[in-house]
C-alpha cells in the first residue's frame, strides 16, 4: 500500500517562505513521477509543480512559477516543494501526489495516490 505523508504547513505571513515536504512508502519511489496539488475551499483542486522519476525534468504552474520550486530526494522517498514570495492566493491545502508512470502530468487522473494534505495559510 502507498502512503504520502505531507509536512511543513503552515501559518506565515506574505512575502516569507516555507518549504513543504512528502514522504513516500509502499512501492519504488524512483519509478514515478511526483506532483504537489492545491485546493481552496469551494474550488477545484489546481495543479502546482511536477517532477519526473528521475527528478531531471520538472516544471510548476503558471501562477508559482519562478517562486515555488519542486525538487525530490530519491533514496530517501522524498519530494519536497520549496516556496518563497508567498502570497496570500497561495493559501490553501496542500497535496502531495504520486503518479500513475515516471511522466510528470498536470491532471488529476495522471496520480493514484494522494496524501491527507497540509494547510498553507498566508496572512497578508
Amino acid at each position: 500500500q502507498v502512503q504520502l505523508v505531507e509536512s511543513g504547513g503552515g501559518l506565515v505571513q506574505a512575502g516569507d517562505s516555507l518549504r513543504l515536504s512528502c514522504a513516500a512508502s509502499g512501492r519504488t519511489f524512483s519509478n514515478y513521477a511526483m506532483g504537489w496539488f492545491r485546493q481552496v475551499p469551494g474550488k477545484e483542486r489546481e495543479f502546482v509543480a511536477a517532477i519526473s522519476g528521475a527528478g531531471a525534468y520538472s516544471y510548476a504552474s503558471d501562477p508559482v512559477k519562478g517562486r515555488f520550486t519542486i525538487s525530490r530526494d530519491n533514496a530517501k522517498s522524498t519530494v519536497n516543494l520549496q516556496m518563497i514570495s508567498l502570497k496570500s492566493e497561495d493559501t490553501a491545502v496542500y497535496y502531495c501526489a504520486s503518479a500513475r508512470s515516471a511522466s510528470p502530468g498536470q491532471f488529476e487522473y495522471e496520480y493514484n495516490y494522494w496524501g491527507q494534505g497540509t494547510q498553507v495559510t498566508v496572512s497578508s
